[in-house]
């Protein structure tokens, strides 16, 4: 794992599992993407972002699992699972999701549909 992923991961590195779960699918299902580790999150993108991994605290603290990781999604649409623990329309057509994932269960074939989708509407964008 790069060195910079895992400096992202210094105060939390029971989550590295989680990440390295989701990375592997990432990579393996999607091509062109770039990983990108930076300071609060790691951005993910093609030739524009589309979704990122963070600690973002979507979830009150009562409910959060142990480890967890937010997984944050472009979409053009406003996807209503219960999966989706805030969306918000920053402006018209674009939605931003947050999704709390606290097991590599959840790393399943929705999630990464989800993912995706935003990696090609990303793509798509002028």
């Amino acid at each position: 794992m790069d060195q910079n992923i895992l400096f992202f991961f210094n105060e939390h590195p029971e989550a590295i599992p989680l990440y390295e779960a989701f990375e592997e699918r990432l990579l393996s299902e999607l091509e062109g993407v770039v990983i990108q580790p930076q300071k609060t999150q790691i951005t993910l993108k093609n030739r524009r972002v589309f979704g990122a991994v963070s600690f973002l605290k979507a979830r009150r603290a009562k409910d959060r699992p142990d480890p967890y990781i937010t997984v944050t999604l472009g979409l053009n649409r406003r996807e209503l699972s219960p999966r989706v623990d805030q969306a918000s329309e920053p402006y018209p057509g674009r939605w931003t999701h947050h999704l709390v994932i606290g097991s590599v269960e959840e790393i399943d074939g929705e999630l990464m549909n989800w993912v995706r989708e935003a990696c090609e509407f990303a793509a798509a964008k002028r």
